[in-house]
């Protein structure tokens, strides 16, 4: 998934990070510098074998929507050095590497590729293996952090290349979408996704679809599916919470979204809504990916924010009377389980949802789902005029019991009841 991205908050390989060389780190009361808490790091590594570093090799941008891969690995970042690995982007110079760490424990890093650079991934990660391997040797962010580390894999594009060319003591599949089934996908994923789960040792999943369909491929599958910061949005319903200008003033009942705006959402379902409510206001906050503005519904009621940073939402989703997931009913939409959908219940808010299969199944009754057209524009009406207090004090219970924390820790347990046994045989058998 492409996402724009903003030069000034990296650095090239050979400039320092955006915290002139300090970090603070959550659990510590004082601001330390970069050499002395990687030299920390390493003593605690050395001493403790379950805080091994984390290489993480994603096809999604950290600064693009806060979603799965943000929420993991800022907790994982407690116990676990981890290395953001994201997909290349183009330059007009050299191959490059730009360095940043975005976040306590956490080293985002961005390979820039010339534009006569090889089309295809593996002749792309070849060409930027030597470079990555010589940051990690000498980079003031990568030096000595992450050795022999588990590798943990988002896309299966760069496996072919990438996997275990680190040192690395074992491979994670988080599978959180079907990428195969999403418009513009490589010819070959499906090929690279099976040399991946070949040589994982341990496979996670975003979705029950997805769990279903990867357990009949590998023998150790989890389901993890939608977490939820309770707290963050939970402040939508607080009364010194400001609604945003953009929906504040904008005539109800509004019908709002939030989420990436591509080909997974029903264009015309969100515009037949907008036609059922012509005094009210449809607010869709995302950015775009693969599709462009001029394909969207273009009616006056329906208002197009843009990408809204993290921070912004439980104000912005305050502002709505109906939160919605208006998805299409297609191949890039069979597998997914979205996040929203536990943001919108800790918000206190009425969801009303298309016939997703995971949200059926893990949702409802407390989202309302409509199998038609038809029944989403009348439960939408419904939740605009009548909302159930009973089943919104059901979302929010359900939030609260479904909290990234509790996730990110039966994660990382089963992470170290997979890789930690490879190790120690992988030891015993070089000895």
């Amino acid at each position: 998934m492409a996402s724009g991205f903003d030069g000034s908050r990296s650095s090239a390989i050979d400039t320092q990070e955006e915290t002139s060389g300090q970090l603070a780190h959550p659990h510590m009361g004082s601001v330390v510098t970069h050499a002395q808490s990687a030299s920390r790091e390493r003593q605690v590594a050395a001493s403790d074998d379950r805080r091994f570093p984390l290489i993480v090799h994603c096809h999604l941008r950290w600064d693009f929507v806060w979603q799965r891969p943000q929420q993991l690995f800022t907790r994982l970042a407690a116990h676990h050095p981890v290395l953001f690995i994201e997909d290349p982007l183009p330059c007009d110079g050299p191959p490059a590497l730009e360095v940043s760490e975005p976040f306590a424990n956490v080293v985002r890093l961005v390979p820039r590729l010339p534009q006569d650079a090889p089309a295809d991934a593996d002749g792309q990660w070849t060409l930027l293996l030597p470079i990555i391997q010589q940051a990690l040797r000498s980079h003031p962010l990568l030096g000595g952090r992450f050795t022999d580390a588990v590798q943990w894999f988002y896309s299966p594009m760069s496996a072919p290349v990438l996997l275990g060319q680190f040192g690395t003591r074992g491979t994670v599949y988080d599978c959180m979408d079907e990428l195969a089934n999403f418009r513009f996908a490589p010819t070959d994923i499906a090929e690279r996704e099976r040399f991946l789960l070949s040589r994982a040792d341990v496979v996670f999943t975003g979705g029950y679809q997805l769990y279903e369909a990867k357990s009949r491929l590998h023998s150790k599958v989890h389901f993890h599916g939608c977490g939820v910061d309770v707290g963050h949005y939970g402040r939508a319903r607080l009364a010194s919470t400001e609604v945003p200008a953009a929906v504040a003033h904008l005539p109800g009942p509004v019908f709002g979204y939030i989420g990436v705006i591509d080909e997974r959402l029903d264009y015309g379902l969100i515009e037949a809504l907008a036609t059922q409510f012509p005094e009210g206001s449809v607010v869709m906050a995302g950015p775009l990916a693969k599709v462009e503005r001029a394909e969207l519904p273009d009616r006056p009621n329906i208002h197009w924010l843009g990408q809204q940073d993290y921070m912004a939402l439980p104000a912005l989703v305050k502002g709505f009377d109906v939160c919605l997931m208006p998805f299409a009913l297609n191949q890039a939409t069979r597998f997914i389980n979205p996040t929203k959908t536990l943001e919108y219940m800790a918000a206190g808010k009425p969801v009303v949802s298309t016939a997703i299969a995971d949200v059926v199944r893990n949702f409802t009754p407390v989202v309302a789902v409509g199998d038609t057209a038809a029944d989403f524009l009348d439960a939408a009406a419904q939740a605009a005029h009548a909302p159930d207090p009973v089943v919104l004090r059901q979302g929010i219970a359900r939030a609260m019991d479904a909290s990234w924390d509790a996730t990110v820790a039966a994660m990382r347990g089963e992470l170290l009841d997979a890789v930690r046994p490879v190790r120690i045989t992988a030891s015993a058998g070089a000895a």
